[in-house]
Formats: C-alpha cells, structure tokens, sequence
C-alpha cells in the first residue's frame, strides 16, 4: 500500500549558515556601526537568541535573519518570534524559536484537513510526523497539493514515498 510522512524538519547546517551570514551582514551595514549586536545559535535547543541596541534594530535584525534563512531554503514559518523583545540593561534581546517537528495540535489539524478533504486516504499521527497511506498514489499526491494549498504556517516536507 503506497505510503509518505508528512514532517517538518529544519536543516541545522543551513540554519547555521544563515546565522553566519547574518552575522556579517550586521556587521557590515552602516546603520548597525558602534552598536552592540549578538546573534547566537543555541543548535540543541533549536533556539537563536539576538541582542541589539533597540526595538527597532531588534526588528531589522530579525527581518535579516528571516530573509537569508529564505535565501538558505528555510521557510519563513520555521521561525517563531511570537516571544517579544525585552530590555535587559542598554540593550534588547529577543529568543527567536525554531519550529522543528510537528506538535500535536498542528498534526490533528493536518489530518482534520486530509479526512475533510474526501480523498480515500488514511492518515494518522506518529510522533513528530503525520503517516499518510493510500491505495493510489494519485490519491497520495493530491493530498500532497492540499496540504501545500492550505495556510498550515508549518514548513512542510513530504518524504519517504513509497509504493
């Protein structure tokens, strides 16, 4: 019976290459000079914590952050900057929160959505990922175009297709 998992993973590399390469864009730009600015990537705990002068910077900082994440193949949903900046002396500093795995809430909704959508699938939650089986694999990648379609906020990544 034809099967794939729906997960969404991001790639540590390319996280840290973003990171990277936001660190020297900061220290390049003109509007950043003299200013106290740390971007530091906490890779067990999926989490960057950024440090800049003001709430303004702050926000900069993280729009450079998210856009070279793109750049890296990272999908702007990975981020979650729901956390707000908080002082802390004379600077700000903000946890920015990578989304890794599906939580339980965002898996019920993506097989809420799939048992909606008519498709004679079977989908069901493992752990970090969402198994989907079918008995066509057209039936498999329409649910694949659903679930690209639908606003999930989830970087999504199909894999382990199997027939």
């Amino acid at each position: 019976m034809p099967s794939f998992d729906i997960s969404s993973k991001v790639d540590a590399q390319a996280l840290d290459n973003a990171v990277n390469v936001t660190k020297k864009e900061i220290t390049n730009r003109f509007d950043f000079k003299d200013t106290p600015v740390a971007i530091e990537l906490n890779r067990k705990d999926m989490l960057i914590q950024l440090e800049a002068a003001d709430d303004m910077k702050m926000r900069q900082l993280v729009e450079v952050l998210v856009n070279r994440a793109n750049k890296q193949g990272i999908s702007p949903h990975a981020f979650d900057v729901s956390k707000k900046a908080y002082p802390s002396g004379k600077t700000v500093k903000q946890e920015v929160g990578v989304k890794n795995g599906i939580k339980q809430e965002d898996a019920k909704k993506i097989t809420k959505l799939i048992k909606e959508s008519g498709l004679k699938v079977q989908a069901q939650i493992m752990d970090d990922m969402v198994r989907v089986n079918g008995k066509k694999i057209d039936d498999l990648q329409a649910v694949i175009q659903l679930c690209r379609s639908a606003e999930l906020e989830l970087p999504l990544q199909f894999e382990n297709m199997r027939s």
